[in-house]
């Protein structure tokens, strides 16, 4: 629920705070007081357009913080979570916007674009204004709401249908695997062929491409190659060169290695030197023995080596993914080939499950029917109570897709809805959103509400014209069905009505004052004596005669002995 609505600088409002309660809020006041102002920085707050007109004249920026109770709702926790944001059960919302255009929205002091906050507040808030569109108006949210008063009769369904929805998708999924339709499996095959074929005529031997670039290497560097080989090996060998410095060193500490074993150790290492570069040098001589490339041709080892690319470009980095994608492609040709036995065991299931589905959906038609006219002629009683007299309210549901043309992937069903409306005598029906006025739409509402509060999940209901064109009795109609609302849902509303301000468990006045050549406009929340008057004022009284005194008090407990009963 709200608790409360922090306004600077919006309109005539220069810095207020209006707290609110549990049950039937109702705010009054004077014309021009600036009732509308509320609604605009609740709807503001809670992720409607920004307008600079909003913006208090001399000022830069305005700002609302609204605050909130959530009881723990989980949808809201899983948004939040998903952004980053703590889940607490005090939800405080912060919205600011500047005249040079800028905007700032922050969740529990976390900043969030205005697209994640409005799915936060339609779990919140309801507001039901003539500028502002309404959840209802949504015949997908029309459809929902059905399913809500239909309750477990209809749950039941939809999880059934749930179910089979997911074994069949399961059973899509696993054909598409296997590979599709005939026309899907045959090109599928094709191409899966081409590619074996093709890794298997180019013989790809592990390490091939790595022997193939080092020949090229060589290939390309021969003279080089044989020319360090030479010189290297006269370096080592020739007279005068390392190893006849090796032996002459060694034989010289040789000769004095009695005298010490610091001596006779560094004689071991020379030898041990001395029979290394011997050894490398017979390397070197074996190397340049057998260095003959005449049988090799360097066009064909690029060749070859072009061709080794190409596979691993189209199969895999190295010789082992590439055997990898050959064992995993012949094992599909191998599946897709046998693919007729799974193929009709799948596709009989499939055919099952799509039947199966169909009647589910028919049968979830079915009840959504029988309770849409349930749910109709309740909400059109409403309706009637509210000074709609010659109002008509259906339910219009469009015709089903015959089985063959169905989707039977969908878990919500198929039914299309649309709610139809007429409020004057001799008027047609029309879809909801195309004909209805804002002060019929809040008393329509009103009268959903009345039916739909048990199981709404949202908090806070905002009406705005309620009492529109209504007084007398039709009045204390309105008042009570705020109040059975109210019982499990916070109702705002403001009105001009002495009965729905009697009716009220809180009481807030708007009022507006000059100070230093300005126009202020605030709220205050009325205690009993203050509420007292403000109804007599609402029915033109005076205050200072106890006849209308006493005609307001009889209006409050009048309201009292509504609410006792409900």
């Amino acid at each position: 629920m709200l608790k409360s609505l922090t306004i600077k600088n919006v309109a005539l409002i220069e810095n207020t705070t209006i707290e609110f309660s549990t049950g039937l809020n109702i705010l009054s006041g004077e014309t021009g007081a600036g009732k509308s102002v509320i609604l605009d920085s609740l709807a503001f707050v809670l992720g409607a357009k920004a307008d600079k007109t909003m913006i208090r004249r001399s000022s830069d920026f305005c700002s609302v913080k609204a605050v909130f109770e959530t009881e723990n709702d989980q949808i809201i926790s899983d948004i939040l979570t998903e952004n980053d944001i703590e889940s607490e059960e005090t939800l405080i919302i912060f919205r600011k916007f500047s005249i040079s255009g800028s905007s700032e929205v922050k969740v529990n002091g976390e900043s969030l674009p205005v697209s994640v906050l409005k799915k936060i507040t339609a779990r919140l808030v309801d507001l039901h204004s003539q500028s502002e569109h309404f959840y209802l108006l949504k015949e997908s949210n029309q459809l929902e709401l059905i399913d809500k008063y239909a309750g477990e009769d209809i749950f039941a369904l939809k999880e059934n249908i749930n179910n089979k929805v997911n074994d069949l998708k399961s059973v899509l999924n696993q054909l598409e695997t296997l590979g599709g339709d005939e026309q899907q499996r045959a090109i599928k095959l094709d191409i899966l062929k081409y590619q074996v074929d093709e890794i298997e005529k180019t013989d790809f031997k592990e390490n091939e491409d790595i022997e193939l670039n080092e020949l090229k290497i060589k290939l390309n560097n021969q003279e080089k190659i044989l020319n360090a080989l030479k010189t290297a090996k006269q370096a080592l060998t020739n007279d005068g060169a390392a190893t006849d410095c090796l032996s002459t060193a060694r034989a010289q500490l040789n000769s004095i290695s009695s005298f010490s074993e610091e001596y006779s150790l560094l004689c071991d290492r020379l030898i041990t030197i001395y029979t290394e570069i011997d050894d490398i040098s017979d390397t070197i001589n074996d190397i340049a023995d057998s260095f003959d490339f005449n049988g090799y041709d360097l066009e064909k080892v690029e060749e070859r080596l072009s061709v080794i690319k190409n596979i691993k470009k189209k199969y895999g980095n190295d010789y082992f993914e590439v055997q990898n994608f050959l064992t995993s492609a012949q094992a599909e040709i191998e599946r897709l080939e046998n693919f007729d036995i799974l193929a009709d065991k799948l596709l009989a299931q499939k055919s099952n499950l799509k039947n199966e589905i169909y009647d589910l959906y028919l049968n979830l038609s079915n009840t959504r029917k029988r309770f849409a006219k349930e749910f109709s002629d309740k909400v059109l009683n409403e309706v009637r109570q509210l000074n709609m007299k010659n109002a008509e309210f259906s339910i219009s549901f469009s015709d089903l897709p015959n089985k063959d043309d169905c989707n039977c992937t969908l878990k919500n069903g198929i039914d299309e809805i649309s709610f139809l409306f007429s409020a004057n005598l001799g008027e047609p029906l029309k879809p909801l959103s195309k004909i209805i006025s804002g002060g019929e739409l809040s008393r329509f509402m009103l009268a959903i509400k009345a039916q739909s509060a048990k199981f709404d999940n949202v908090k806070t209901m905002i009406f705005d014209e309620i009492d529109a064109g209504i007084s007398g009795e039709t009045a204390f109609v309105v008042g009570e069905k705020f109040a059975k609302i109210a019982k499990s849902t916070q109702v705002i509303a403001i009105s001009h009505l002495s009965q729905i301000a009697a009716m009220a468990d809180n009481n807030l006045l708007i009022y507006k004052y000059e100070l230093d050549g300005k126009t202020i406009s605030d709220v205050k929340n009325l205690d009993e004596t203050q509420k007292i008057d403000e109804i007599v004022r609402l029915v033109g009284g005076n205050n200072d005669t106890i006849t209308a005194k006493e005609h307001a008090l009889s209006l409050i407990n009048k309201s009292k002995d509504i609410k006792n009963n409900i």
